[in-house]
């Protein structure tokens, strides 16, 4: 379909069915099927009524499609997503989401609510003892607490178990404290890059307490960026030269926008695994 000067350019009704059926597949058979009755009883003499049924048509299975994957990939249980949910990266071109496809993972219900109240039970209490900072040592972070934890309760255990086995490379050493990290609902991470000095080439996340937006951008060009939607309770892995090459940073509640949807932004509890220089 072209659009031009908000005008529908004309197609005949056998055009637009094939269009429908092609672009939305299987997935939307039902819906092509039943609007397929409803074009089919239109004549080719009613192009004006076709066009504008055709759009509302478009419109809604362009929504429910979307609104689907996300539903199915966000609300799974019990696991790692198997599969990275490309709805969660976009990026300045379709090539760069494509050539770090390897390196930019976001796993959406990674972990279950109950496997995060485990890991709220073991950081509230030390956490609750430390007070929000807004001057970090290398400027990075502002809004912040945090801690590093080495020991862990059987529940919380299995889940790093369950991050290592995907994240890092069979054998890959890895830094023997986890991160945590405690963002204020008015807290964020400023645009860098990990040192290399203290870690090595990938660098995973889960994500708790709420929804954020994580942007990447090339450090040599700022028109080079990809940005992540991470919901709550994801899981995020950033490797390789996406881990080198690109900043990386969390936006401020206020700015935090993803493919043009406002996400809003609550306190977020980032648990951070990372892997020894090589």
């Amino acid at each position: 379909m072209e659009i031009k000067s908000g005008f529908i350019l004309p197609f005949s009704r056998r055009h637009l069915l094939h269009t429908m059926h092609n672009d939305y597949g299987s997935q939307d058979a039902l819906r092509v099927q039943t609007w397929r009755l409803t074009l089919g009883s239109l004549s080719d003499n009613t192009s004006a009524w076709r066009m504008k049924v055709f759009v509302v048509v478009l419109k809604q299975i362009q929504k429910a499609a979307v609104c689907s994957r996300r539903w199915v990939s966000s609300c799974a249980r019990g696991g790692p997503s198997p599969l990275r949910d490309r709805t969660l990266i976009v990026g300045s071109s379709r090539e760069l989401v494509q050539s770090l496809g390897g390196q930019v993972e976001v796993r959406a219900a990674f972990i279950t609510e109950q496997e995060e109240e485990a890991f709220l039970r073991e950081l509230e209490p030390g956490l609750k003892k430390k007070r929000y900072e807004y001057d970090h040592w290398d400027h990075a972070i502002h809004g912040y607490r945090e801690t590093e934890r080495v020991t862990w309760g059987a529940a919380c255990e299995e889940v790093l178990n369950r991050v290592r086995s995907v994240a890092f490379p069979d054998g890959s050493p890895l830094l023997g404290p986890v991160h945590i990290l405690d963002l204020d609902k008015t807290g964020y991470i400023k645009a860098h890059i990990d040192s290399v000095k203290f870690c090595g080439s990938t660098i995973a996340g889960l994500c708790l307490l709420s929804d954020s937006v994580m942007r990447l951008v090339k450090e040599d060009s700022n028109k080079e960026w990809l940005d992540l939607l991470l919901p709550r309770r994801s899981l995020y892995i950033l490797r390789d030269q996406a881990r080198y090459s690109f900043t990386h940073e969390i936006l401020k509640d206020e700015e935090s926008v993803f493919n043009g949807q406002r996400v809003l932004r609550q306190r977020r509890i980032s648990v951070i695994c990372r892997n020894l220089p090589g």
